[in-house]
């Protein structure tokens, strides 16, 4: 549950981080000190899936001492995409006008986001990329880094956007394009979260830009990656590219332009 004095101060920033947790402990106070120096005026939104090693529990503590931290406790673990959504709609419903994907686990460099954040009036969504010039991943496996980059290259070719890391997870989004995504309709997880929200935004029309970032491997925890949320990936990315190639071959074919956006 949310802190009633916290909700009735939501609106004092225009800046939200969404962060979901499971099993966060480790990381989660570090995490929130560094974003809270970095962007002081923003809020942050702790959204843990009742995590059994107390992360939900931490939250609270911290939420406790600082008016700008902000606690969603959800029944159990139910996929990064779904907590992303509740988070999504809990900062929607309180009118933030910038709303942040971050990780928990300092992959993510809080102090990267004021430059993000100083790109988004000139787009619908900020992507922090790890695959345009001057973005870098640190200390990852070989394996790791090929299958990323492998991902993002097949998904660009299918889906025929001009996006280098589609399924980068530190990005902003102005709050009024994210409310043009039928949030409710999302059912994808994992990396094809990412990809899946991405494209959304590309079908409102809206400009997608992509700022450098330092991605740093987890020093602690565990990966949530697994092999499930790769063939996810997959399949669901082959399908949706298959759509839009069958749906411009239908508007060439009629000599019009059919609607990019159509059920997925």
């Amino acid at each position: 549950m949310t802190n009633p004095r916290q909700s009735a101060n939501s609106t004092a920033s225009s800046v939200l981080v969404v962060i979901p947790t499971f099993n966060e402990r480790e990381n989660l106070r570090t995490i929130v000190r560094r974003l809270t120096t970095a962007v002081p005026t923003t809020h942050v939104l702790i959204v843990d899936d009742n995590s059994p090693d107390g992360t939900g529990a931490l939250a609270d503590e911290i939420a406790a001492v600082d008016e700008r931290i902000h606690v969603l406790h959800r029944a159990a673990k139910a996929g990064l995409g779904a907590a992303y959504v509740a988070g999504f709609d809990w900062a929607l419903r309180r009118g933030y006008e910038a709303i942040v994907e971050m990780d928990a686990d300092g992959s993510h460099a809080p102090e990267q986001l004021t430059t993000m954040l100083e790109v988004l009036p000139r787009a619908g969504m900020v992507l922090g990329s790890r695959y345009v010039p001057g973005g870098t991943v640190l200390n990852w496996p070989w394996y790791r880094s090929l299958l990323s980059r492998g991902g993002n290259v097949y998904s660009k070719w299918a889906l025929g956007v001009a996006i280098n890391d589609l399924t980068g997870g530190f990005r902003v989004y102005r709050g009024e394009v994210l409310r043009e995504l039928e949030l409710h309709t999302v059912a994808s997880q994992g990396y094809c979260f990412q990809v899946d929200l991405a494209m959304r935004v590309v079908e409102t029309g809206s400009t997608v830009a992509e700022v450098p970032i330092t991605f740093v491997e987890r020093e602690s925890g565990e990966s949530k990656m697994n092999g499930s949320i790769v063939r996810e990936a997959l399949l669901r990315v082959t399908k949706w590219g298959l759509r839009r190639r069958g749906r411009r071959l239908l508007a060439w074919l009629s000599g019009g332009r059919a609607p990019l956006r159509r059920g997925r």
